[in-house]
């Protein structure tokens, strides 16, 4: 590529204000990233708690809904009772450029669907386990979905990083070692040839 740049002082001056703002790319790419990974560790973590709240719930609401159906016999039908949720909204926030999702759910307080005359009391830790399980899954939903994000973002934010550091700033300090050594290299022959000069204007003179 330095055979395709004139060694002038114009485009030196030009490639080192390219350089300048590569190196500052390449500076603020690093910050964006590490930024962002922080910010999933953080959600990592935060994920591993929720997943070990659903999975403990999951096991106690099932334990119930297994006693349920041996003591009520099969309970569809009464499930069937049981309003399908729609109170969840999606909203994003941005994290240095990356959406990531906030997705909430309408609080209610929580109200059994079904009659007493005909259920038992694991019926009902059954339903409240699946509710506290329903509100975990959306909180883990969300988590989830922005550890992907991010880390797709911290994916690009390095590739881009990666190039500026491996390929646009070395290409340009050699472009601008180029020109220098070149501009250097006539400046040295330039005096050397007014040397030549005044020493046979000298010796003309005599």
């Amino acid at each position: 590529m330095n055979d395709q740049v004139f060694p002038t002082k114009g485009n030196l001056i030009n490639t080192k204000k390219s350089l300048a703002l590569a190196k500052l790319g390449y500076e603020l790419l690093d910050r964006k990233r590490n930024i962002l990974i922080r910010e999933m560790m953080t959600l990592i973590d935060k994920a591993k708690s929720i997943r070990g709240s659903i999975e403990g719930t999951y096991i106690q609401a099932y334990s119930a809904l297994q006693k349920a159906n041996i003591t009520l016999g099969v309970i569809s039908n009464i499930a069937e009772s049981v309003p399908v949720e729609n109170g969840i909204h999606i909203s994003y926030r941005s994290v240095m450029g990356v959406e990531i999702p906030e997705i909430k759910m309408d609080e209610q307080p929580l109200r059994i669907s079904y009659g007493f005359s005909r259920t038992n009391s694991q019926l009902d830790i059954a339903f409240m386990c699946f509710d506290r399980v329903k509100k975990l899954t959306v909180v883990l939903a969300e988590v989830e979905n922005s550890i992907y994000r991010l880390a797709v973002g911290i994916k690009k934010t390095q590739s881009r990083a990666n190039a500026l550091k491996n390929i646009i700033i070395p290409r340009y300090d050699d472009i601008v070692k180029f020109i220098t050594d070149s501009l250097e290299e006539k400046e040295r022959e330039e005096f050397s040839r007014l040397k030549v000069i005044k020493s046979q204007k000298e010796k003309a003179g005599k």
